[in-house]
């Protein structure tokens, strides 16, 4: 299942989402291997648990949130960003949601480092921030629509679910996973994701309580406290094999 946009509009233009996934995008060009220099650089600013564990390449703690393994990794956060983080930047304000965001991030990598305090491979990737800002969505607004593209062997198709369903779905995916491949590698830092979702929970707390808490539920009932947006029905049509 893939997130393809939410019916949850922001009621201010987002600025510090898209300046994030530009300076990604930003990044991921310069690091690309095209020479010595962005091999280097992309070895240099990853996050070594190891290394951090004797304080050493401390910088990698927060370097590791702008870097990323391929463009698919890429392109994959960058859609849950841009679907999800104007919302929770609305709520915050600017300064206040790159201060969360860094903070998910920096809770993700010691969430991780704790889990596989030796993994022989580095950490990179915005993911733990970005499943942070999931985990503030969810509390906020869990019963938000989420567009997502459903393919099942042969079915392709677009579905709205609430949010609660597809993220809370997404967080027991990576602890499961998180359990399944505990000491085995793999390449994937589902510890990171989970600690960051959590984090962002906890960290959107004081927003949520400031709101009126359960309150705040009653009175929107778990949906967007203003308009919901209007998409026409979906064109994609079932997809079968012959």
């Amino acid at each position: 299942m893939f997130p393809i946009r939410d019916h949850n509009p922001s009621q201010s233009r987002p600025v510090v989402v898209p300046a994030l996934i530009v300076a990604n995008v930003a990044i991921f060009l310069l690091t690309l291997p095209l020479d010595q220099t962005s091999a280097r650089l992309w070895t240099e600013l990853a996050l070594y648990p190891a290394a951090v564990m004797q304080g050493d390449l401390l910088w990698g703690l927060l370097t590791h949130m702008f870097l990323h393994a391929g463009l698919l990794h890429l392109a994959g956060n960058m859609l849950f960003l841009w679907i999800f983080g104007d919302n929770l930047e609305d709520q915050f304000g600017r300064l206040g949601f790159l201060l969360f965001y860094i903070a998910c991030g920096l809770a993700a990598a010691g969430a991780q480092i704790a889990a596989e305090p030796d993994p022989g491979v580095p950490m990179v990737g915005a993911s733990g921030a970005i499943a942070g800002v999931m985990g503030g969505y969810l509390l906020l607004f869990p019963r938000a629509r989420v567009d997502v593209l459903v393919i099942v062997v042969v079915l392709v198709r677009v579905i709205a679910l609430p949010a609660w369903l597809m993220l809370l779905g997404w967080f027991g995916l990576q602890l499961a996973a998180g359990y399944a491949m505990s000491g085995a590698g793999g390449g994937v830092a589902y510890w990171a994701h989970a600690g960051g979702f959590a984090a962002g929970v906890v960290l959107t707390l004081a927003r949520f309580l400031w709101l009126g808490g359960p309150a705040f539920w009653t009175r929107t009932h778990g949906q967007p406290p203003h308009p919901p947006s209007r998409f026409a029905p979906s064109r994609i049509p079932p997809v079968r094999r012959p």
